[in-house]
This record gives C-alpha cells, structure tokens and sequence, in this order.
C-alpha cells in the first residue's frame, strides 16, 4: 500500500471556513465558565451546539469561584445555566436534569441530595427543583429568595432584580412547605404583607421589598 502523500506546505491543509469561530467561542465559553472537567464539559457543549440548545456556558466569570481551588458544588452562575437549559417546559425528566448536571460538572452526590430533599421520581418539577437549588446557595429562607430573584430577573446585572410576585409566591410557599416550621397563618401574613407594595409595583417583587421584613425564618 503506498504511503499518504507528505504535507510540506500551508496551501495543502483545508481549514473549514467556521473553524476558527468556533473554537473563538469554545475558548471563550470555558475561561467564563471555568469548568472542573474540561473534557466532559467540552462534550456537553458540543453537543448542545450541534442540537442547537442552550449552551452550558455562564453569561460571566464568577471570581470569587474561579479563585478557588477546590470544587464547591451548585453556584449561581451554574443555577442559571441549568435554568436556561430545563425551564422551557415545567417538568424535566430525573435523566435529562442528571445529565445537564453532569454537563456543568458538578457533583452527583450533591444532585442526589437535592433529588431526596424534594421527594422526586422520575418526573421533575423544574421550578420546585430550583427552590431547592437557591436554598444551597443561601443560609436563610430569605437569602435563598434574594438569590432566585437575582437569577431569574431580567434586570440588568446590579439593578433591582425583579420578578413577578407570582413566580415569588410559588417558590417562597414551597420552600417554607419543605421547611415545615412555619405556620400557615404566618406564611399567609407575610404574602400580603408584601401585596400592597407589590400593586404598585406592576406585580413585580424585589429583594429590598422582603429582605428585611419580619418572618419566622
């Protein structure tokens, strides 16, 4: 069998046209998302690429988690990504949340513990499931809230970080559910003692709105 013909210039080599875009973009996406796995997360982002879905890729570099050197699970950057790729329907399957998960590398024990803390089976609510996302991140009920508004809001990044009373409604009622130690009566004054600011406010919440208000939390 002959030997392949030896490449000995430039001239010979086809680049495609759309390669040096896209590895452009690959290396941007993981300098800002600075994955633990670089392989694995570079497989995930392929092909999500390929199918056209949303990116595992952060909108920004979060410093205080790309300073660190050892892995701390769930951020709010990683929240958000797997928001943006799962809350297009209200439900997911248990699969397809564990392998956007491991798409951002995060640890399966802690995905484990979320999936039992919330009772799931095979059928996720996607809404609940991010409840319990913003609850790792916050040591209180109300830090939690504080860090759902920040992910879900389509305010600029440092701006109020509103959201529809609403969507506040159903995950502070599930969390303080799960948390089992505040009455309904209280649950229900603290609700409407946010409504009246909240009609002035077009149906939208803040966390300055709640952050300090009383409740047992």
């Amino acid at each position: 069998m002959p030997l392949p013909d030896t490449i000995y210039c430039a001239q010979q080599i086809h680049i495609p046209p759309q390669l040096p875009d896209i590895l452009k973009s690959f290396t941007k996406a993981a300098i800002r998302t600075q994955p633990t796995d670089v392989l694995q997360w570079a497989e995930a982002y392929f092909t999500a690429l390929s199918k056209g879905e949303f990116l595992p890729v952060k909108e920004r570099l979060e410093m205080n988690i790309a300073s660190q050197t050892t892995d701390t699970g769930l951020t709010p950057g990683l929240l958000k990504v797997l928001h943006k790729q799962l809350s297009q329907r209200q439900k997911c399957s248990r699969k397809e949340l564990q392998n956007k998960w491991k798409g951002v590398c995060l640890p399966p024990e802690q995905l484990e513990t979320l999936l039992s803390l919330g009772s799931f089976g095979s059928v996720v609510d996607w809404m609940s499931f991010f409840a319990l996302g913003c609850s790792t991140l916050g040591g209180s009920l109300m830090t939690s809230l504080k860090f759902a508004c920040e992910i879900l809001t389509e305010d600029e990044e440092g701006g109020a970080a509103r959201i529809p009373f609403t969507t506040f409604v159903k995950l502070y009622t599930y969390l303080a559910h799960l948390d089992g130690d505040i009455p309904q009566e209280h649950m229900d004054r603290f609700l409407e003692s946010l409504q009246e600011r909240v009609d002035l406010q077009d149906g939208m919440i803040k966390p300055l709105d709640f952050i300090n208000s009383p409740h047992p939390d």
